[in-house]
């Protein structure tokens, strides 16, 4: 499939779990910082409030980044004279990749040279990628520039929250978590109709909007945030381990994108495979010997943490395929305009973020394994009406709406749900490990959700068959989120599990 318009990947309220008694030496475990590089602290209420305005715009202009860029891949390939589906999609997969890669290492070097300064370099980094990826005269370039991109925002996420509560008062700090996790749902909710605007004018547009938000962001924050370093060195973090990594889920994508120009059977995407599963073995071997690893195998071993975990995987892929799919559906099938794909699509994302503030009540009567299970059947009740009710013929009110509405109360309810529960099955010294593996899993679980529909999505013969292919990429990404029910009705009932 050419592609001339399209969406994908993103995380809507990207809920964190309830993060944070820190490690010890953390500061968020020794109290707000004393002062900064810069001069004596401000006092408690300044302080608290630069911080959380510096923290939130640049956690914002992250999580809108990914809306835009996915409602803007389309217009990509008008510019890029035509580029395929499976070129484009690397556009979207190599932020995927190395964001998930990098998001432990770039954690872990915070811990150990500072969150303050882990923070502005994440956001220098980000925005100076974004300036490069609105000049890309090619999608190399773009890839290239989306891949620096990941790797800015990989250090600023996770530093974020730690910014934020080192000037938070105890009391305050369960709010301040709940006001962090929301501005991922607004971004979500803002970022498709923001991103048509943008499209509209120039795709190159979704990339420069983030320019003054990062150079207001670091000077402000070279001036307000606190230097909040740890009174311990952080171990040093595995990096053999984050290529090895990086490379089995970067050769997986290549296998499953490329299948239908290599052919299932080719030796390429045998090899591929073959080279995927011999790395992620390398990478399991490195992270059992390592100190300071990727991904703490005990913590594998926490069957609460590792059902969650696995579940939030596998509703990753069949959310990613559901964005993707949704986009290239109006705008290739239906010829919607980018603004009017993002208003199209936006009512789906803007229930997210009311279900993960208000859902609490439900999780507690009914327990994170039941309700999770649910969102993800609501999800799969979504594609499912979609594959049912949609034809090549525009009938939003009565086809694609619905759809979208389901799914969005389905990822309400299922997604905050598992990265809670993630966090809850393990000691409060883990939290944010813990929280950046399930992270990890989530961004792996996108990157082959849109693999997975660049491969059934294929190049499609006329709308007929592009019905088929659409609808049997539905299909299999409802199954996906079966899958994921199950695994979350896995997780133990209240009471019924200890911590790890």
């Amino acid at each position: 499939m050419t592609v001339g318009k399209s969406n994908s990947l993103a995380d809507p309220a990207d809920p964190r779990p309830p993060a944070p008694p820190a490690e010890p030496g953390s500061p968020t475990a020794n109290g707000p910082a004393k002062g900064s590089a810069n001069g004596p602290a401000k006092s408690p209420s300044t302080g608290s409030r630069a911080t959380a305005w510096i923290v939130s715009a640049g956690v914002f202009v992250v999580n809108l980044d990914l809306f835009i860029v996915n409602v803007a891949v389309p217009a990509l390939g008008d510019s890029f004279d035509g580029s395929s589906l499976a070129s484009l999609s690397w556009v979207l997969n190599a932020y995927a990749i190395v964001f998930a890669a990098l998001l432990v290492v770039a954690g872990r070097l915070a811990d150990r040279y500072g969150h303050r300064r882990g923070f502005l370099l994440g956001l220098a980094v980000f925005t100076v990628a974004s300036v490069l990826c609105a000049v890309a005269p090619g999608v190399g370039w773009l890839v290239a520039a989306r891949a620096l991109q990941a790797a800015g925002a990989a250090a600023l996420m996770p530093t974020s929250l730690a910014l934020l509560l080192v000037n938070t008062a105890p009391e305050r700090r369960p709010q301040a978590i709940r006001g962090w996790a929301a501005i991922g749902g607004i971004a979500a909710g803002l970022g498709p109709v923001i991103g048509g605007l943008l499209v509209e004018a120039d795709w190159r547009w979704v990339f420069l909007v983030n320019v003054p938000v990062g150079a207001v962001g670091l000077v402000a924050g070279a001036r307000l945030l606190p230097d909040a370093r740890p009174d311990r060195a952080g171990r040093l973090p595995d990096l053999v381990g984050a290529a090895l990594l990086t490379l089995a889920i970067g050769v997986l994508a290549l296998g499953l994108v490329k299948a239908d120009a290599w052919g299932w059977s080719s030796p390429e995407v045998i090899g591929s495979l073959v080279a995927a599963v011999v790395l992620a073995g390398a990478f399991w071997l490195r992270s059992a010997r390592h100190s300071a690893p990727i991904v703490e195998l005990p913590m594998l071993r926490t069957p609460a943490f590792a059902a969650a975990t696995l579940a939030a995987l596998l509703f990753s892929v069949a959310f990613a395929a559901m964005l993707l799919t949704s986009v290239l559906w109006c705008q290739q099938v239906w010829g919607y305009s980018a603004i009017r794909t993002g208003l199209a699509i936006a009512p789906g994302p803007l229930v997210v973020p009311v279900l993960a503030v208000t859902s609490g009540p439900v999780v507690r009567r009914f327990g994170a394994g039941r309700t999770a299970a649910f969102g993800c059947l609501l999800f799969a009740v979504g594609l499912g009406w979609w594959a049912v009710a949609l034809d090549t013929a525009p009938h939003y009110a009565a086809g694609l709406l619905p759809g979208m509405l389901i799914t969005g109360i389905g990822v309400g309810f299922a997604l905050p749900t598992l990265v809670g529960a993630a966090a809850a099955a393990l000691p409060p010294t883990r939290f944010a490990t813990g929280s950046a593996v399930t992270t990890m899993a989530r961004q792996t679980g996108s990157v082959l959700g849109v693999a997975l529909m660049v491969t059934l999505l294929a190049t499609p013969d006329g709308p007929a068959a592009a019905l088929d292919a659409f609808r049997h990429g539905w299909w299999a990404a409802a199954a996906t989120a079966v899958l994921a029910a199950a695994a979350a009705l896995a997780l133990p009932r209240p009471g019924a599990a200890g911590r790890a």
